[in-house]
This record gives structure tokens, sequence and C-alpha cells, in this order.
């Protein structure tokens, strides 16, 4: 079992608000520069969500979300400090099929 951890928004606000292509490319090099394998993925409407809607209170059915996933639960804290309005959390899974 994987221990992964999750920031997710509304698309609008990764996509149209926040610098997210920015950080995650930030994210990348600073992997890649210490030759780190790639442990976080960007999702449009992950499907681990539906099991999340009963804990969010300002859940909109009509409003499309998406997801930054990681096994690294510092990065995802970092995340909600840098970018402040994102719902976190985590869950376990056996494998990364959770993505589709």
């Amino acid at each position: 079992m994987h221990n992964y951890h999750f920031a997710v928004a509304s698309q609008s606000f990764f996509l149209d608000q926040e610098p997210i292509e920015e950080i995650l490319r930030e994210r990348t090099q600073y992997y890649k520069s210490f030759n780190k394998e790639i442990d976080f993925w960007f999702i449009l409407n992950p499907s681990f969500f539906n099991s999340l809607q009963y804990q969010l209170n300002y859940y909109d059915e009509n409003q499309s979300f998406a997801a930054i996933v990681s096994l690294d639960k510092q990065f995802i804290q970092w995340l909600k400090l840098r970018l402040v309005f994102v719902y976190v959390g985590n869950f376990q899974s056996q494998s990364i099929f959770f993505l589709n």
C-alpha cells in the first residue's frame, strides 16, 4: 500500500488563478537535478474525489475539479501554504491506477 497525499481545488483555480504550471515545472526541474523519480501528478477530475465530496462543505456538483497527488506529504503541505485555497488530504492505494 502506498500513502498518497493530495491538494484538490477547482480546475479554474489551478489553471486560471494560480501559476500551477510554473510550480510543477520548477518541481520537475528540482527532481531532475537530484536524479529523483517524479512522484507527483496533476489530475483533472480525479476519480478518488467522488469519495471526498461528502466532506466538503463548499462542493458544487457543476464544478470541475483537479488535484495534485504526491507520495511526498511535505510537498502537499507546502502547496497548501503556497496556494491556501485548496483542500488537502490523503488516501491509500496499492497502485497509481486511481488516476483514471
